[in-house]
């Protein structure tokens, strides 16, 4: 059974209010740095990068971000972008949800080995059962669900939805 968490007009809400957020604490910056985690944070990134670049007129550099998801450690962190790009800027690592926190903390450490001016996180749904100390800078929805139910973000031209099962 399927429960619909988020529809897609509360989804284009959220993703609204994030990218402000962003825009908010980076209203000096010229330039913000979207790093998207391979998948569905890399779908949400793209939807920040497209209201950001509506609301500033810093420029918003997607990066993707790419990790074995099951075994980060093993295959190591990637980008799209040069760490010479990203070099002393302001980057907002992005995800579609924060379960367990082992994509986000890996994709954080990996952004920590080059000097940065700031580093922040972002989610769609933030659920409460991370086995790292890891956190949400910017998040659509917090959920305390059980270990049984999944959470799945699904992307699709004008039919995005967030549902548990």
């Amino acid at each position: 059974m399927e429960n619909k968490i988020l529809t897609h007009q509360q989804i284009q809400h959220k993703i609204e209010r994030i990218a402000y957020q962003i825009y908010e604490a980076n209203v000096e910056e010229k330039e913000i740095i979207i790093a998207g985690i391979d998948g569905g944070g890399l779908n949400f990134a793209k939807k920040l990068q497209r209201v950001l670049k509506k609301v500033t007129d810093a420029e918003i550099t997607l990066c993707k971000v790419m990790m074995d998801k099951a075994n980060p450690l093993k295959s190591g962190v990637t980008t799209s972008i040069p760490e010479s790009e990203y070099l002393n800027k302001s980057i907002v690592l992005v995800d579609d949800v924060l379960n367990s926190g082992t994509t986000l903390i890996y994709g954080v450490h990996h952004f920590l080995k080059t000097p940065l001016k700031q580093l922040k996180t972002a989610v769609l749904v933030n659920r409460n059962h991370k086995k790292y100390p890891v956190k949400a800078d910017y998040k659509g929805i917090s959920l305390s669900t059980s270990l049984q139910e999944h959470v799945h973000v699904q992307f699709q031209s004008k039919n995005d939805m967030v549902y548990l099962d």
